[in-house]
């Protein structure tokens, strides 16, 4: 028994990956979070659909794992990767007194890489990604890490920048970063990279980023000192001569 824990990309099917289109088409059981199960609807005619909102991902495994014991090939959807801020080790931990079902991860273009793409190519040195959702990890421990990769240099990629909730999160994490960084730093963000709807991107400086209102669905970037705009785009450069 098998079951698949699919990253779907950006959302739009000419960023996922062929195995990731196989795997949902073949399955006859598909399970996600109700608005990424939208973004491959035209996949899901004909499928037992399960899906929930959001805070439902232990229920949402929980009934795929039984759903795969049946013998059905099930895939849960995650976007971007699974394995990244995704489905895939709540599933693996899920399904721990179940040795028998084995679980597949089939990879996704992550949110970090769509969007650097847009941007231009932020990410082409050492970089991190944090989440600045506090649902699983205390801000505390969230605050140290942004402290520590701002002192090192370290561009760094923020998903889940901000909420209805968490509306000044952003702004704390850039606080934190101009202890260390220059008010100039070059950064950018990305709203629902390669996207149909709303899709949106702008470069600023990390002056500019503290003081912008952004949501969940958007991916930001923070650049270091090697990091410049390049006729329009974001570039960390890498240390060639040219």
């Amino acid at each position: 028994m098998k079951l698949y824990a699919v990253g779907l990309g950006p959302g739009d099917e000419a960023y996922m990956v062929p195995q990731a289109r196989k795997v949902i088409s073949e399955s006859e059981v598909v399970v996600g979070y109700t608005v990424y199960m939208d973004l491959v609807a035209d996949l899901l005619e004909g499928k037992e659909l399960i899906s929930t909102g959001m805070m439902g991902e232990v229920e949402r495994c929980e009934a795929a794992i039984q759903e795969a014991l049946k013998g059905k090939q099930v895939c849960v959807i995650s976007s971007g990767d699974a394995g990244i801020y995704g489905m895939a080790p709540l599933l693996y931990e899920a399904a721990e007194q179940y040795p028998e079902l084995e679980i597949e991860v089939v990879p996704g273009i992550t949110a970090a890489v769509s969007s650097a793409a847009i941007l231009g190519s932020p990410l082409s040195n050492d970089f991190v990604t944090i989440s600045l959702s506090d649902l699983m990890t205390p801000w505390e421990v969230i605050e140290k890490r942004l402290d520590a990769v701002s002192s090192a240099d370290i561009v760094t990629c923020l998903y889940n920048p901000q909420s209805k909730k968490r509306v000044d999160y952003l702004k704390r994490a850039c606080e934190i970063a101009l202890r260390h960084k220059s008010p100039g730093t070059q950064c950018g963000y990305v709203r629902n990279a390669f996207r149909e709807s709303d899709s949106r991107s702008l470069i600023c400086t990390l002056a500019e980023l503290k003081d912008t209102d952004v949501d969940m669905f958007t991916t930001v970037i923070i650049g270091n000192a090697d990091t410049r705009v390049v006729n329009g785009k974001l570039v960390t450069a890498r240390g060639y001569e040219v």
